[in-house]
């Protein structure tokens, strides 16, 4: 058994990063979601997620974009973040040890929280009343 290292690369982004969408695919509450929202588009997806963290955990800017407005019309709720939070700190944990996985999950946690408020607004404001 090999003693994991902390995320200091792209290689190592990116093995967080597919390990993590791997799991969330397979996931019976999140992989419909993701499926329905992604479908054939997994390539592009997965390379912008790598910019993405690329540019959170170490710093080089490869990533431009504006996340939110993907994703404010999801059809999710806390257990959906909580979920996603749990994968994903498990795949931290299993890969990483060290402070940048250390932030990862820290990262991950606001993340989840600004997403899961956002998205819980738009959904109380956009319900149409019968």
């Amino acid at each position: 058994m090999t003693e994991s290292k902390d995320i200091l690369t792209l290689e190592d982004i990116r093995q967080l990063v597919d390990l993590f969408y791997e799991r969330v695919r397979a996931d019976a509450l999140l992989g419909p979601i993701f499926e329905e929202r992604i479908q054939d588009n997994w390539a592009r997806h997965l390379e912008i997620m790598y910019r993405f963290w690329q540019t959170v955990l170490l710093g080089e800017l490869t990533y431009q974009g504006s996340p939110g407005a993907k994703h404010i019309t999801l059809p999710v709720g806390g257990e959906h973040f909580e979920k996603w939070l749990s994968i994903f700190n498990t795949t931290v944990d299993e890969l990483f040890n060290g402070s940048k996985a250390t932030e990862a999950k820290w990262r991950a946690a606001r993340m989840a929280e600004m997403f899961a408020g956002k998205i819980a607004l738009y959904q109380k404001n956009n319900t149409t009343i019968l």
